[in-house]
This record gives structure tokens, C-alpha cells and sequence, in this order.
């Protein structure tokens, strides 16, 4: 339906039918690649990488870098600069910062951070990512006329550079 409607998007078929009828009829449905359960959470990673390199999107080869207006992200050395300043954030800081990189201008929920940055759905009732939130803030934010870290009340927190 998605092509017959002209959007062009990957699209991946997770699925556990899995003989070679079933995915012949998936590609050739219109689909771009085509995994069988259970996979490992590695290799759909993979798969989703080649997808995105592909289709022009993703993390360029040569750039290991993430960046909205003067903050920059380093995958590689886990360093994060603003306006040249290096900013010192804990692991979980530095995970939370990249998950909200990754989606720039879009509103990321409480409920999505925990599954994200921890890993697991925790008490919805929980503040650690108010908390977490507000440490980082005050480090990309503080002391900057343009706030990047936004909160969106009653939906969540997005990171744009607008």
C-alpha cells in the first residue's frame, strides 16, 4: 500500500513466516529486505544501517558525527562540543543526548527515553528522565542564548535548533 501510495521509505519486513515462497512474495510486494523471528538485535541493526545507506539517509561512512546548530556529538570518541566548548556528560547523559540528536525537531516521549537511554519500561510514574533532563540542559544550555532542549508539556522533550 505504501508504494502503490508513492511514499518512499524503507521498509523492512520483520516476520516469522519463513520459507523461501514467503519472502520471495515479501520483496516482491515491495518490500527492501526481509527478516524471519528470531533474529538477533544486531543484525537487524545491520540490516536498518544498510537500508538507511542506501536510501542516502543515516550516519555518513566518513561521518561519525551528529550535529543541530553548534552542538556536535562524537560516536567514535563520545566527546560533545558546543560552540568549540567540550562538554563532560556521563554515559547515560551522553545516551540520552544522542537519542534526542537522532531525531531532531521531534518530540521524543518519557515513555520512549526509558525504552531507549535504559533499556527497559520503567514505572511511567518514574522522574529519572526529568531528572536526567535537567542535568543536561543545564550542561548544553546554560549560559547559550539559543536553547536547543525543549520540553513539549504533556508530550515529551525535543532538541532542535530553532
Amino acid at each position: 500500500r505504501l508504494r502503490k501510495a508513492g511514499i518512499d521509505t524503507p521498509i523492512l519486513m520483520l516476520t516469522a513466516r519463513d520459507t523461501v515462497q514467503d519472502k520471495v512474495s515479501g520483496l516482491r510486494s515491495g518490500a527492501d529486505d526481509y527478516l524471519t523471528k528470531p533474529f538477533s538485535f544486531e543484525e537487524l541493526l545491520a540490516r536498518i544501517e544498510a537500508l538507511m545507506r542506501r536510501r542516502g539517509g543515516g550516519l555518513k561512512a566518513e561521518s561519525k558525527t551528529l550535529q543541530i546548530a553548534d552542538l556536535v556529538l562524537n560516536l567514535e570518541t563520545h566527546e560533545v562540543h558546543r560552540g568549540g566548548k567540550r562538554i563532560e556528560l556521563t554515559p547515560k547523559e551522553f545516551t540520552l543526548l544522542e537519542c534526542c540528536m537522532r531525531m531532531p525537531g521531534k518530540v521524543i516521549s518519557r515513555t520512549r527515553i526509558l525504552d531507549q537511554v535504559w533499556g527497559y519500561s520503567t514505572d511511567p510514574m518514574t522522574n529519572v528522565v526529568d531528572v536526567y533532563i535537567r542535568q543536561l540542559r543545564r550542561k548544553i544550555d546554560d549560559g547559550y542564548e539559543l536553547k536547543l532542549l525543549k520540553t513539549v508539556r504533556g508530550f515529551g522533550y525535543k532538541l532542535d535548533g530553532f
